[in-house]
């Protein structure tokens, strides 16, 4: 049976959201929970994986159809993958950080707090914009609604990028 473009998506979703939960579950088994909040992982690495995966369902959808695709094919085969790697991902992260071990959670606002403490100093922040902020992670919400409103800002920021993808690969039959 041939591969539709949303079964194509779905797959892409899900290696996605794989890749991402072996991830955090390697460096959360190995006690290495320093490179979950290691701002190149963060800000760069993950966010070209997402992206990557979402470039390469909508090429494989624009495939499927035979090397053409309409903008609203490809942005949902784009968006069908990049919310199921997310949400995927998100909640394999929620579950071990805060029901299956609350503690390893905890030590991962410890070391945001380090770390953002550092990056601040390095940045010569006075001593009570620093306070502000380690305040500020130590009052974060870690509650479930919290989490999805952080999923659904994710899904925005790379549905936008998506925009930008599905405008450069689309193209039309000629009639």
């Amino acid at each position: 049976m041939e591969p539709t473009t949303k079964s194509s998506s779905v797959n892409y979703g899900l290696y996605l959201g794989a890749i991402l939960s072996i991830w955090t579950v390697l460096n959360y088994g190995t006690g290495n929970l320093e490179l979950l909040v290691n701002f190149w992982v963060i800000f760069l690495i993950t966010p070209v994986l997402i992206i990557s995966f979402g470039i390469i369902s909508t090429s494989k959808a624009k495939a499927i159809q035979e090397g053409y695709i309409n903008f609203k094919e490809a942005f949902t085969s784009y968006f069908i993958t990049i919310v199921i790697g997310i949400v995927v991902s998100s909640l394999v992260s929620y579950l071990i950080f805060n029901v299956i071990d609350t503690a390893a959670g905890l030590e991962l606002i410890d070391i945001a707090i380090e770390k953002s403490v550092k990056l601040m100093k390095r940045f010569g922040a006075p001593a009570d914009q620093i306070a502000l902020q380690v305040e500020a992670i130590e009052n974060q919400d870690k509650g479930l609604q919290s989490q999805l409103l952080q999923v659904l800002q994710g899904i925005v920021i790379f549905s936008v990028i998506g925009l930008i993808v599905a405008a450069i690969m689309k193209k039309n039959k000629e009639e």
